[in-house]
């Protein structure tokens, strides 16, 4: 079992992202703006959720890596620290998924 966390890839990303652009993919794909970066969040989420439909383990595993990372990704060209959404998460803990989806305003 391994003991690496979001927070060791949020780290690793944040190091890459003031990297090379012609050595760092994360740098590469900041570089292209958050547009970029949530178009490939998008594909990574569709491909992980068809992985899930086929029931395919090892490939759910894989794209929702991916989906991990574009998601981290987008936070740091969001300028949204991940303490951030995991201080919402754990706001969200103390109460039940449907309490917390009927607190919210209506669309």
């Amino acid at each position: 079992m391994t003991d690496f966390t979001l927070a060791d890839l949020d780290a690793i990303i944040a190091a890459r992202s003031a990297g090379d652009a012609e050595q760092s993919y994360t740098r590469k794909l900041l570089g292209k703006g958050i547009e970029k970066c949530a178009q490939k969040l998008g594909e990574e989420a569709v491909e992980a959720a068809i992985a899930a439909v086929k029931r395919d383990r090892q490939e759910l595993t894989s794209e929702a890596a991916d989906v991990l990372y574009h998601l981290l990704v987008v936070l740091k060209a969001g300028n949204v620290p991940l303490q951030d959404v995991m201080t919402v998460l754990e706001q969200r803990t103390g109460q039940s998924g449907l309490e917390e989806k009927a607190s919210r305003p209506a669309d």
